[in-house]
């Protein structure tokens, strides 16, 4: 099993990193988690296009971690030679937002299918499936467990844990520490985490900025977290400040004085193996 770092960003601009998206790999199989800002780029960076997807797995409906799902939707459609559906996996009002988003592209499908009459006869095939924590479903040879994460005010939110026998690796979204977390996280051969650092948050007098503290983990309790789970590697993205050239052994050390097992950070198409 293949994890790759399609975007490390958050919300903050950043030309160095796209937006919060992880691809998971294993056994022909390919699943998108999340698709935020320049992720189709990514992917084709890593080889990847959208029509070669199983699916796509969305944790929670902020605008950075689905900005660019439009770029997924469309591009898959435009790319497929028959009709082929994309089938997206996410918390209640993810069809809401799928909906939106076709209703935003409706132009631009009335167009392509004017311009392609003889080769492109068919709107987006889109199939969403809404989650619910304890949910259990099969993508090929994967198994995916949800889970409940603790991101409020936003809710519901979910984590994944995709299983393709021996290896397991959950992908939690933002959100702070949780039993239900710990739980989906017992045992995992990895555990990917959107993370921050206070201190260096802390610095910046913004009330707005401030608030994100509430409800994302810092690099500690992702840590502490994957200790407590007895994971065997973390893996840390979604860098609040970014992580600058020349930083990653500071954030690695800082993570390392509460997780003795191995601690994956870096840029954007930074890929592991379990």
């Amino acid at each position: 099993m293949d994890i790759v770092l399609l975007g490390t960003g958050s919300p903050l601009p950043d030309p160095r990193r796209g937006g919060p998206a992880t691809l998971v790999r294993t056994s022909g199989h390919q699943i998108l988690v999340d698709a935020g800002r320049a992720v189709v780029m990514r992917l084709a960076a890593a080889g990847t296009l959208p029509v070669m997807l199983n699916a796509v797995l969305i944790t929670h409906l902020h605008s950075d971690h689905l900005t660019d799902l439009n770029d997924v939707i469309t591009t898959h459609w435009v790319m497929s030679q028959q009709p082929t559906t994309l089938t997206i996996y996410g918390p209640p009002r993810t069809r809401e937002v799928v909906e939106a988003t076709l209703a935003a592209l409706a132009p631009d499908i009335s167009y392509r299918l004017a311009h392609h009459q003889d080769t492109l006869t068919w709107e987006p095939q889109v199939e969403v499936i809404e989650v619910a924590p304890g949910d259990e479903f099969t993508i090929g040879p994967v198994t995916v467990t949800v889970g409940a994460t603790n991101h409020r005010p936003v809710e519901p939110t979910v984590a994944y844990r995709l299983s393709d026998d021996p290896a397991s690796v959950v992908l939690g979204g933002d959100g702070i520490p949780c039993a239900t977390l710990d739980d989906l996280c017992r045992g995992a051969g990895a555990y990917v985490q959107t993370v921050l650092r206070d201190d260096l948050v802390k610095l910046i007098p913004n009330k707005r900025f401030l608030d994100i503290l509430d409800y994302h983990s810092t690099v500690e309790q992702a840590a502490q977290t994957a200790q407590r789970a007895g994971v065997s590697k973390l893996i840390l993205t979604h860098y609040v400040p970014s992580m600058q050239p020349g930083q990653e052994d500071e954030w690695r050390a800082i993570a390392a004085r509460h997780f003795s097992g191995e601690i994956v950070l870096g840029d954007d198409l930074t890929t592991t193996s379990i």
